[in-house]
């Protein structure tokens, strides 16, 4: 394992592409921070962003994963362009001359996914943690430690969709049209998600959760509705928030399975393809 996690880490130092994309994609995950300079002043309206609760414990959990999962697009421009410079370059044929097997290859690409997501979801993780402390009203262990299925809910998320992102790279070996192919899904699921609703209605959401995009965004929903403040305007105006914002087992498994199925098409096609 880390002696192929050692070549793909060699590759993406060496492209400065891909540097440039992931330290933007941090810098974004960092601004998550400035949420609290967020201040309107407007004559008897004062309005503070932080004070409203959003970086309170055991919430922040909550708040920042689906905030930083908004920012995961920038480490897919990675994956795939990683998988198109294997083409261009014909790194990819080189590898298997020198005795790497197609299997590690797709193994290779699939361990740098994880350990995106892992750096990812540590850093997500250490800016909560800091935020937590200064801004949080709650500061007891007990309290900070709640919540934090969050984080692995995020974990799961970044590995199914940059495993997507993998197979749509090998698939399409060019990283605009695996982007592009990427957005047509999207784009496909939604008009999907639309039919559903007007015909089955009731039974919607739980035909839509068996699809690869809806089950990732099921993962961590929104969390705004969750905050006290807008429960209370909720109920000003005669609505009842109800949800349900927890990680649900099910959403975790359908993603999972996802994964294992874009890792294996990954490798089924590599494996079938003439290089």
């Amino acid at each position: 394992m880390l002696r192929l996690l050692n070549i793909e880490i060699h590759k993406l130092k060496h492209n400065k592409a891909s540097k440039v994309l992931i330290a933007i994609y941090f810098l974004l995950l960092t601004s998550i921070a400035l949420v609290a300079a967020i201040k309107f002043d407007i004559g008897p309206i004062k309005f503070h962003l932080a004070e409203q609760g959003i970086f309170n414990f055991p919430y922040i959990w909550h708040f920042n994963t689906y905030m930083a999962s908004n920012f995961k697009f920038f480490l897919l421009l990675v994956i795939v362009s990683m998988m198109a410079n294997e083409y261009s370059n014909k790194t990819l044929k080189q590898n298997l001359i020198d005795g790497l097997s197609k299997k590690e290859f797709v193994l290779s690409k699939f361990y740098t996914v994880i350990l995106l997501a892992a750096l990812s979801t540590f850093f997500v993780f250490m800016v909560s943690l800091i935020l937590g402390f200064v801004y949080s009203d709650f500061n007891e262990i007990s309290i900070v430690t709640t919540d934090l299925e969050y984080l692995f809910a995020f974990f799961i998320k970044l590995v199914g969709f940059f495993s997507f992102g993998l197979f749509l790279g090998i698939l399409v070996k060019r990283s605009a049209f695996a982007v592009g192919a990427m957005f047509i899904w999207f784009i496909a699921e939604s008009f999907i998600k639309g039919m559903v609703f007007w015909k089955f209605k009731a039974n919607a959401d739980d035909i839509m959760r068996i699809f690869p995009l809806e089950a990732m965004t099921n993962l961590i929903k929104e969390p705004f509705t969750r905050l006290s403040a807008v429960k209370t305007v909720a109920k000003q105006v005669g609505e009842n928030i109800s949800k349900d914002f927890s990680v649900q087992i099910l959403d975790v498994a359908i993603v999972l399975i996802w994964t294992a199925v874009f890792i294996y098409l990954s490798y089924a096609l590599l494996k079938k393809r003439d290089l």
